[in-house]
């Protein structure tokens, strides 16, 4: 079993930047890739970013390339979501979640822990 917990949501006004953390519980954090999604009202869960395990390997959606960046430390089971030049179209509640996989993987439905999400809002 994996607990996750979000932190760092906010307002922010468009074009600012805020730091999300997802903190893991148990001691098997490393053995997870990790993700992140987001939802927006009336719409579906999407993929933002992913992890591998070591930190190596990352993957994101072309609508996030060259502003937002993941990361994690696993002696602190934690990973990171920066987000820079935040737009209003990126209000949403931001979820991370965790997946055994050796290979990162960007589908929804492979993930097997989810955190409760932060929301984030971007101002006009």
């Amino acid at each position: 079993q994996v607990q996750l917990v979000e932190s760092g949501g906010g307002l922010v006004q468009a074009g600012g930047s805020l730091r999300l953390s997802c903190a893991a519980s148990g001691r098997t954090f490393s053995s997870y890739s990790m993700g992140w999604f987001r939802q927006a009202p009336g719409l579906e869960r999407e993929f933002v970013a992913v992890i591998g395990r070591s930190g190596y390997v990352t993957y994101y959606a072309d609508s996030v390339k060259g502003r937002f960046t993941i990361s994690r430390d696993n002696a602190k089971n934690t990973v990171y979501l920066q987000m820079n030049s935040l737009n209003p179209e990126e209000t949403a509640v931001y979820y991370c979640a965790a997946e055994p996989r050796v290979v990162p993987t960007t589908r929804s439905g492979d993930y097997d822990y989810w955190g409760q999400g932060t929301q984030v809002t971007v101002s006009s």
